[in-house]
């Protein structure tokens, strides 16, 4: 890829490992836990669109709350743990590589910036707390917009903040949907396929498609 001046990563799944807070709850959970998670995921997302579509806003953190009651009906997992699992999604933990990986790309000159359906206050806890401050350019979050991606409003915001064309943006998701969503809107989509899915059918092949952040690096 050639011209780009600016590399934005989504957070959830892609920087931060969604899955991190239930299985360090594992002990408590048991065998169910990994399954749990994904349901908790999917339940969270649903409601991002289903809310996006009603044009019932609520923020990331409530939509998070809700969907992990939800999930914890389903799974007929102790209430007791909720505020345990809340304070554990706040610092989830970054995949192994991804630090060391955006260190190698800040030296290298992009704009780097996160564009997340998380709060201000949730992502910027999460880059806090795994002491990534000193990385990112920006925080995009869609509470400026007041509406969940893949809504092409949300990613107009990096175009507007740094007045360059769609083309010189690397977006990076591992979400379908999202890069399917930057993708047609026009940026670089590349998909970081953690998990060795499948693509989605939605009218877009991304740029590229890696395992891990670290592949990135060759392909900038």
């Amino acid at each position: 890829m050639k011209n780009i001046k600016a590399i934005i990563f989504d957070a959830y799944g892609t920087l931060f490992d969604v899955n991190s807070a239930a299985e360090k709850c594992k002990d408590k959970i048991g065998d169910k836990w990994e399954s749990f998670a994904n349901y908790w995921r999917t339940t969270q997302l649903e409601y991002t669109w289903l809310r996006s579509l009603m044009k019932k806003h609520k923020d990331f953190w409530e939509v998070t709350e809700n969907s992990l009651d939800k999930s914890m009906k389903v799974y007929n997992i102790d209430f007791s743990m909720r505020e345990e699992l809340l304070n554990l999604y706040k610092i989830l933990s970054p995949f192994k590589e991804v630090p060391e990986t955006l260190k190698m790309l800040k030296q290298k000159n992009f704009k780097l910036a996160i564009l997340s359906n998380g709060t201000p206050t949730l992502i910027n806890q999460l880059v806090k707390n795994n002491n990534l401050e000193n990385i990112f350019d920006h925080i995009f979050s869609i509470e400026e917009v007041g509406i969940y991606k893949p809504d092409s409003k949300v990613y107009d915001m990096p175009i507007k903040k740094y007045q360059i064309k769609k083309n010189e943006i690397a977006f990076l998701s591992a979400n379908t949907w999202d890069v399917s969503g930057g993708g047609n809107y026009g940026y670089n989509s590349i998909w970081v396929n953690r998990n060795k899915s499948v693509f989605d059918n939605l009218d877009y092949n991304p740029k590229h498609e890696i395992k891990n952040l670290s592949e990135l690096v060759p392909l900038i």
